[in-house]
């Protein structure tokens, strides 16, 4: 089994990463967090690795932060997350917002991510509220008066950590709800959308 990757990033998406280990390019599946923490192209980078092997294929999954993994291998021992939908658990939230909904039982934040239901939330709730001692739940994010929920505070998080002022951020979270909202998409819970639309926006 593949459990770490050490080597040259070839290319990086929010969901996917290649990189080049003696020669041998390896696709790795990445949450959006992970993406955020990732160098340029070219750079060296290391990965904690989660290996998946089925019947006809093997596939990676990566992440920058060991504690992302850890949560990451607990999610898909719940019953009805396999590892793409634990990608995109958190790829909807943070590690640590996670850890805090999954402690505090909101299964109303959890039901907001593509993908999980009401069941689905009840049952990560039941399964790991008790096992999650050993990860760090962090501090809500401060954004000055700026309100929109957990995904806004996290698509903010997200563009800080890519280098953007938190200032220019903010402004293009603002833009891209104001522009994207509408009663039939509601884009302030679907991390995705808000990213790809307040990346346009800042550019």
């Amino acid at each position: 089994m593949i459990a770490h990757l050490r080597g040259r990033l070839l290319s990086k998406s929010p969901n996917a990463v290649i990189v080049d280990c003696g020669g041998v390019g390896y696709d790795v599946a990445i949450s959006v967090t992970t993406f955020t923490s990732l160098p340029d192209e070219g750079a060296e980078v290391s990965l904690h690795i989660n290996t998946q092997v089925r019947e006809d294929a093997i596939a990676l999954f990566g992440f920058t932060d060991r504690d992302e993994k850890r949560l990451f291998e607990r999610l898909i021992t719940v019953s009805g997350i396999g590892p793409k939908l634990g990608i995109t658990v958190l790829s909807g939230l943070s590690a640590e917002r996670l850890v805090s909904a999954i402690r505090g039982g909101d299964t109303a934040m959890l039901v907001k991510i593509p993908g999980i239901g009401k069941k689905t939330a009840e049952r990560v709730v039941l399964e790991l509220k008790d096992k999650l001692d050993d990860l760090q739940a962090a501090a809500p994010v401060q954004t000055s008066g700026f309100q929109g929920g957990p995904v806004v505070d996290d698509v903010l998080s997200a563009l800080v950590n890519l280098g953007y002022k938190r200032d220019s951020a903010q402004r293009a979270v603002e833009t891209a709800i104001a522009k994207h909202e509408s009663s039939e998409l509601t884009i302030r819970t679907d991390f995705d959308a808000l990213f790809r639309y307040s990346m346009q926006a800042i550019r």
